[in-house]
Formats: structure tokens, C-alpha cells, sequence
């Protein structure tokens, strides 16, 4: 496959097809350097050499009636995680001081839990609020299941933009959990457009799924028009129903990357968890086909940090958005 002439195309009006996609993930070692510079002009036409920063909040952490099998804070895990119940507005405003202070675009406040209590709906709000009036900043939200009502609520608050991932295609969904539906993820998905705010709405990749399984996420994530789109990799966490799975190699996330970025040429491509794990020291390659990341932590884990972070940015040659790359002082 010509690859740059397939991109070339894209950048004209063209779309991807499903057999294109396929034939991504199916590529061989010799054929994954051409496939990540076609992704990288396609990357570059809408994003240039920007990495976006994004700093996540485990708000609520475990405590999780959902059966979800990749995660260690479902009711279902048993491995040792911390649990504690959702923080403080003036927890989560000095987690969103933090993040400030990394430079990051974007501040992720994530709970656990299959949807949002009123009472703890209006303590993110609260927070939102704060936020809003100390820090310029962006605001995502990752609360579960929402309502038309509760999106066009955390809209008015300051919020502006929610993630909920489909995680994988509507085949393989109920092979991952069984306590909601995919079509139960695709109401919360709809509501959050429907309300005005951005949709972040990715998929983990490497939970036992075919490459037909990821290509149609991918699809499925550019028929719902997500604004933004975490690519996350299994990392399987101890105690989980998937912890036995072994990790994706560099070169099958890589493509992944690719594959995503060409389905969704215009969207915001994150490289999320499992970044370093999956990736290792190729990890800077994914910068050719994603245009954000997550940094220094993950939900229940830590990354490289910070420090890493940036010289890996500087050194493959890319910027950090928006603001300088060196932290502001207090």
C-alpha cells in the first residue's frame, strides 16, 4: 500500500475505508516507519508538532458496583488498590492547581461508579466553579453514565468537555462487561453532544479483541464525531479478569495509533494509559500519529513523570501547547 498517497486523499475530502484501516493493523515490521509518516502528514496538517499535556484526578477511587474486566477499581477486582470516596471541591481545586502548574491544557476529574450521585454531581460542579475563577485551564469530567439534564448542568457550571469511551465495538463489548451495555455508553455519548459540550470518547486497546474490533471502534468514534480520542493500552492490572493477558508490543499500538489517526484525521488523538508499558522506549514514535498525552499519572498508576515527559517531547522534536515547557513557579 501506498500510504502517503492514501493520506494524500484523506487531506484532499477523501475518508479512510474499513479495508484501508485494516491493512494498517495488519502491516508488517518493514512497512511500520512508512505507515507512521503518512500518519504523521496527516498530524501535522491539523496539529502541527503541538503535544497537548493532560493531567487526570482519581476523584473516587474503587467502590465500583461495574463488572468492568480491564479495571482494578471494579467491584469485581480484587487487587490492592486505594478506595476512598469522592473528594473535596477543595481537594480537586489543588489537584487542578497541580496541573496548572505542569503546564497542562487539561484537567481530568474522574470518579468511579456506574453514574454520579446528585450530591456528588454538585460537588464537581462546585469545584468546576473554583477552578474556573483561579485557573485558565480546561475542564474534563469522567463521572460514569449521564443524563441530558446533568451534561447541560455540568455545561452552566464551566465544564467543557466529558470522556466516556466506548472502549471497543458493539461485538466485543459484552465480552468486557455485562452490568451495562454498549448502547447504555452510546446514551451518555449522545447526551454530552446533544447538551453543547465536547465528547472525549476513546477505546482500550489489547483486551483480547480483533483488529476487525478496533477498526470498527474507530469507525464508531468518527460516526459520534468525539472531539477527542484516548487511545489506551491494556496494562493488565493485578486482580483483574484480564490480568493474565499479555501486553500489546510497540509495533501493533503504534499501528493502532496510525489507524486512528486516519480514520479521525481532525480529532484529537491521545496516547493515554499503557503508554509507557506497552510502548517502552519506542514510545516517542507514537508522537507521529497523537497529538496529546496524559502525564505523570494514570488512574491508579504512575507513568514516567513529568521530567521524562517533556525531554521526550524535545527530543523527537515536538513542543508542548500552548505554554512554556518548564513548569511556572508558585
Amino acid at each position: 500500500m501506498n500510504w502517503k498517497k492514501i493520506a494524500e486523499r484523506i487531506l484532499a475530502g477523501a475518508s479512510a475505508n474499513k479495508r484501508e484501516a485494516l491493512q494498517i493493523l495488519q502491516s508488517s515490521d518493514d512497512d511500520l516507519l512508512a505507515v507512521l509518516d503518512a500518519a504523521f502528514m496527516l498530524r501535522r496538517k491539523y496539529f502541527g508538532r503541538k503535544v497537548q499535556l493532560h493531567v487526570i484526578r482519581n476523584a473516587r477511587s474503587g467502590l465500583c458496583g461495574e463488572d468492568c474486566a480491564y479495571c482494578s477499581q471494579s467491584g469485581r477486582a480484587n487487587g490492592k488498590i486505594k478506595k476512598y470516596p469522592l473528594q473535596s471541591a477543595a481537594e480537586l481545586l489543588k489537584g487542578a492547581k497541580s496541573a496548572h502548574g505542569l503546564n497542562a491544557v487539561r484537567y481530568c476529574i474522574v470518579t468511579s461508579g456506574r453514574r454520579p450521585e446528585r450530591k456528588d454531581l454538585e460537588t464537581v460542579m462546585e469545584a468546576v466553579r473554583q477552578i474556573k475563577a483561579k485557573y485558565e485551564i480546561q475542564v474534563c469530567v469522567s463521572l460514569g453514565s449521564v443524563a441530558l439534564e446533568q451534561a447541560q448542568a455540568l455545561k452552566r457550571s464551566g465544564v467543557d468537555r466529558v470522556n466516556h469511551n466506548l472502549e471497543t465495538s458493539e461485538r466485543f463489548f459484552p465480552s468486557i462487561c455485562t452490568t451495562h451495555t454498549f448502547q447504555d455508553r452510546l446514551a451518555t455519548v449522545k447526551a454530552v453532544k446533544a447538551a453543547g459540550l465536547e465528547l472525549c470518547c476513546g477505546a482500550l486497546i489489547g483486551m483480547g479483541e480483533t483488529f476487525k474490533d478496533r477498526v470498527d471502534v474507530a469507525f464508531r468514534l468518527r460516526e459520534v464525531e468525539a472531539n477527542s480520542i484516548p487511545v489506551n493500552f491494556l496494562n493488565p492490572r493485578p486482580g483483574t479478569r484480564l490480568a493474565s493477558l499479555e501486553r500489546v508490543g510497540p509495533r501493533d499500538a503504534l499501528l493502532a495509533l496510525a489507524m486512528f489517526r486516519f480514520v479521525n484525521p481532525d480529532r484529537e488523538i491521545r496516547v493515554a494509559g499503557g503508554r509507557e508499558a506497552c510502548l517502552g522506549p519506542m514510545q516517542a514514535l507514537a508522537l507521529y500519529a497523537a497529538d496529546s498525552i496524559f502525564t505523570n499519572c494514570y488512574l491508579t498508576y504512575s507513568g514516567q513523570g513529568y521530567e521524562a515527559d517533556l525531554a521526550m517531547i524535545k527530543s523527537a522534536g515536538f513542543h508542548v501547547s500552548g505554554l512554556s515547557e518548564s513548569p511556572p513557579e508558585d
